[in-house]
């Protein structure tokens, strides 16, 4: 089934967040994404309300749209839904990945190694969010992948990338390498431990760039934040 006019108008709108044709802070119409988008101004209409539904926009009566920032406890709170899913869909890959679908995530894997090397980050995240949902599909799950890769936009407006602040996209690829590994050594403790910590590391760096790198005990209140909302959602393996 080909998608409809609005699944199309929420897919553009997610890709010019992810290459950062649009950014937060500039006001949107209506009218001008169904003009760039090429279609009527309902469907493009109809996507935006989607979206806002997942706090990624928000309306200004009359006027138009902007690009929603999340705050610190929002992203303390997409964390934990990421959490929540991602781990355990990392220890039920391990567990069902069959030798084709192993061998598309060294794929991508593959081809994130060679973006990293070569310094292309839009290429990477691309590459970077593929994997991640290779994980869920391969769990089984196709709404955790909607509801990712939907939390993921808004993320990726606290400037999306902590890449400049804190680390090297290599470090980035790094930090994937064991949950393939994991997946791959068909080892589910391996792989969620693995999904854990780089979800731990990418949510903390976020956490101390949205609450402000200059401001006294950044690293303290990321922490905070992240026990309150996300180290919940942790969920512990079967042998814990």
């Amino acid at each position: 089934m080909s998608p409809s006019l609005t699944e199309r108008a929420i897919e553009a709108v997610r890709m010019a967040i992810r290459n950062g044709t649009m950014v937060p802070g500039e006001l949107y119409t209506v009218n001008q994404l169904a003009t760039e988008l090429g279609v009527s101004r309902s469907p493009a209409r109809d996507a935006l309300l989607r979206l806002e539904e997942t706090g990624v926009i928000k309306f200004e009566r009359y006027r138009g749209f902007r690009l929603q920032l999340p705050g610190p406890e929002d992203l303390a709170q997409i964390f934990a839904v990421r959490v929540a899913l991602e781990i355990p869909a990392a220890r039920k890959a391990a567990a069902c990945a069959s030798d084709k679908q192993i061998a598309e995530l060294k794929a991508v894997a593959e081809a994130l190694r060679k973006a990293a090397m070569a310094d292309e980050e839009p290429e990477f995240m691309l590459h970077d969010q593929k994997l991640h949902g290779l994980v869920l599909d391969f769990a089984g799950n196709q709404y955790a992948r909607k509801v990712i890769d939907n939390i993921r936009d808004a993320t990726r407006l606290v400037g999306a990338s902590t890449f400049q602040n804190f680390r090297t996209l290599v470090e980035v690829y790094q930090e994937h390498v064991p949950i393939v590994d994991g997946v791959a050594a068909r080892d589910p403790e391996a792989a969620s431990a693995a999904m854990y910590q780089h979800l731990r590391h990418t949510g903390g760096l976020l956490l101390q760039k949205s609450i402000g790198l200059d401001r006294p005990n950044v690293q303290a209140e990321s922490e905070r934040l992240w026990n309150q909302f996300a180290e919940f959602a942790t969920i512990p393996s079967p042998g814990q």
